[in-house]
């Protein structure tokens, strides 16, 4: 399994030093976040993603996925405008777009939240709309769609990698996996090895965070109290080939450096162990 790093970590580098750091610190691939400053919906022109793409070559480094700007975000995909929801579409159809431009195979996406009053159906269905629409759109550049299980506070509708496969069985498109989250799985109480043996091959990416089992804190990898033993242990089981981005949060990115160090030297010995 590869190891990867959130360029999110990099919040005050530009993208191209975010790609710097993330190759010195040790790891084989980085997921590029789309929010500014690194790839916010069409800020990145042609003859940039062309430097990007000959720097992460010269780095030897892969783009595992792109992780767009959604946590508090203007986007929302179950809202009940549909001026609201189109929007949040269009955006996550740029972010296809930018995904197939940087060569990253997959683009991860958060079910949303519903108003305080929204039926809990009708936003699912909203939900489940949205998500097709994306897929068809996805499906002409050959990039996957990962639906996140997400905390309380990011969504309403998806928590659990159960309530996530409902939605795949649903809706139907073979371009529409799973992003196991560690911090959020921690939250939702899921057993690690059960979620990883029922998601099989829908399972597309996995992030790794930590937290104190009380709120989704990022935490690196190592620092709470999620057991990666067991889920590194799921994942061989599975014959899981994707990778493994960390994905430490806010209170890091002020001096990412020993945050991105941490990550690698606890992500390699979980896999060498």
């Amino acid at each position: 399994m590869k190891t990867s790093l959130s360029s999110y970590l990099y919040y005050n580098y530009s993208l191209e030093d975010a790609i710097r750091n993330t190759a010195a610190a040790g790891f084989d691939a980085i997921d590029i976040w789309g929010g500014r400053p690194h790839a916010y919906r069409d800020d990145l022109h042609e003859h940039e993603i062309r430097r990007i793409r000959l720097l992460l070559n010269d780095l030897g480094l892969t783009v595992t996925s792109l992780i767009p700007a959604q946590t508090h975000s203007q986007i929302n995909l179950c809202h009940p405008k549909k001026a609201i929801r189109s929007d949040s579409v269009a955006y996550l159809n740029t972010c296809v777009e930018t995904a197939a431009r940087l060569g990253a195979p997959i683009i991860s996406v958060l079910p949303g939240h519903r108003l305080h009053d929204q039926d809990m159906d009708a936003a699912w269905d909203l939900l489940a709309d949205s998500l097709v629409q994306i897929c068809e759109f996805a499906s002409n550049y050959n990039v996957l769609i990962a639906i996140e299980p997400a905390d309380v506070y990011e969504s309403d509708l998806i928590n659990t990698s159960i309530q996530a496969l409902d939605m795949l069985e649903q809706i139907g498109c073979e371009n529409l996996g799973v992003l196991f989250n560690t911090g959020h799985a921690l939250l939702a109480g899921e057993d690690t090895s059960t979620v990883i043996c029922n998601l099989g091959d829908q399972l597309l990416h996995v992030h790794l965070s930590d937290n104190d089992g009380k709120s989704d804190q990022h935490l690196v990898p190592g620092q709470g109290i999620f057991d990666f033993k067991a889920l590194i242990h799921a994942l061989q089981l599975t014959l899981y080939e994707g990778s493994l981005t960390a994905e430490p949060g806010w209170d890091y990115t002020l001096d990412p450096e020993p945050a991105a160090i941490a990550c690698q030297d606890f992500m390699q010995n979980l896999i060498d162990s």
